[in-house]
C-alpha cells in the first residue's frame, strides 16, 4: 500500500496537466485580496531530482516537461508553468521538478495558508526537510512573516481523513487537491466519498481531483461518478499522449476533474490542450477531452465537447 513513490513519474505528461491546471486555480483565487487555504491530501516529497535517483530510472519527464523546456511558442498560460519549473533550475539545465506543494509555496501569498498531508514515511520526511530548507533560505534573505499563524503546516497521515478537520477553512475560501496514488481500488471509492463529505462541510470550495485513465472499470467510471456529486458545476479534462499500449500497461492518459471550477478555466484549456497534444503526442492516439456541466441538483446542461 505504501510502495508508491512519485519520484519515478516526476515531470511526466500527467504532472504537466496536473500542475498547469493547479496553477490556473491558484491564480484565480489570488484575484481577491481575501486569504485562501490550499489543502493537498497527498503531497508527496514536494520537489524531485530529475538527473538521479528514482526519476532517472524511467526518465518519464521526457514525456512531459522535457519537450516543453526549450519551446519558444508556449501559450501564455503554459509559459507561466514552465517558467515556475525553470525557477528551480537557475543553471538552465533541467535538474529539478516541483511537486504541487512547491508550486503552491511559490504562488500563494503571505496571507494564504498551505496544509499538506502525506502518509508515506519516506516521503513525509523528505517533504518536511524540503520545506525546512525553504524556510531557512527565506530567513537568510531577511524575509519575515507579517501575518499571524503558521503559513505551512505539514502533517504525517491520511489526507482523506485529515481533510475533514480543515473544512471549512477560516477564510471560507479554499482549494483542495486530491491525487492519491490509486495503488488500490479503494482509492477511487474514497475520492468520491471524501468529496461528498467535503462539499457538505464547505460547498463553495474548489476541488481538483487528478486521476489516471486506465483500462480498468474503477478508473473509467470515476469521472461519471464525480459528475453526479451535488455542486455548483464541474469541469473534466483529460490528456492522452498516445493510444493504449498492446499489453495495457503504462500510463498514457490522465485527467483533472474540477468541482466548482473558475469560469475562466475552460477557455484557457481550449487554448492550451491542442498545443499539449501537438507537442507531447506520440502517435495518432494522442488527444484530449474537455467537458463541463452541472449536477442534477441545480439543473442539467449538455456537456460541451
Amino acid at each position: 500500500m505504501l510502495s508508491y513513490r512519485h519520484a519515478f513519474h516526476a515531470g511526466n505528461h500527467a504532472d504537466v496537466l496536473k500542475h498547469f491546471v493547479t496553477i490556473q486555480l491558484f491564480n484565480y483565487l489570488a484575484q481577491k485580496d481575501t486569504a485562501y487555504t490550499y489543502i493537498d491530501t497527498h503531497a508527496g516529497a514536494g520537489m524531485y531530482a530529475l538527473d538521479g535517483g528514482y526519476a532517472s530510472k524511467n526518465a518519464e519527464y521526457e514525456t512531459g516537461i522535457g519537450p516543453l523546456w526549450d519551446r519558444k511558442d508556449l501559450p501564455a498560460a503554459l509559459a507561466e508553468y514552465v517558467s515556475l519549473v525553470k525557477e528551480m533550475n537557475p543553471s538552465g539545465k533541467m535538474r529539478y521538478y516541483p511537486g504541487s506543494p512547491y508550486c503552491a509555496e511559490k504562488l500563494l501569498r503571505e496571507q494564504d495558508r498551505l496544509r499538506l498531508f502525506e502518509l508515506h514515511p519516506s516521503e513525509i520526511k523528505i517533504l518536511s526537510e524540503n520545506f525546512q530548507r525553504l524556510d531557512a533560505h527565506k530567513e537568510a534573505q531577511g524575509q519575515r512573516p507579517t501575518t499571524r499563524g503558521k503559513r505551512t503546516i505539514i502533517a504525517a497521515g491520511d489526507g482523506f481523513m485529515g481533510l475533514k478537520a480543515l473544512l471549512p477553512p477560516p477564510s471560507r475560501r479554499g482549494l483542495v487537491l486530491i491525487d492519491p496514488p490509486y495503488e488500490v481500488k479503494d482509492d477511487y471509492r474514497r475520492v468520491k466519498e471524501t468529496l461528498e463529505d467535503a462539499l457538505k462541510r464547505f460547498p463553495t470550495g474548489t476541488y481538483a481531483v487528478w486521476y489516471p485513465v486506465l483500462n480498468r472499470p474503477e478508473s473509467r467510471q470515476l469521472p461519471d461518478r464525480l459528475k453526479r456529486i451535488p455542486a455548483n458545476g464541474w469541469l473534466n479534462v483529460t490528456l492522452s499522449i498516445s493510444g493504449p499500449s498492446p499489453d495495457g500497461f503504462g500510463l498514457h492518459s490522465s485527467g483533472m476533474f474540477i468541482i466548482n471550477p473558475p469560469w475562466t478555466l475552460e477557455a484557457t484549456l481550449r487554448e492550451v490542450m491542442p498545443y499539449l497534444v501537438k507537442v507531447l503526442g506520440r502517435d495518432p492516439g494522442a488527444g484530449f477531452l474537455l467537458e463541463s456541466g452541472e449536477t442534477e441538483t441545480i439543473g442539467k446542461k449538455r456537456p460541451k465537447q
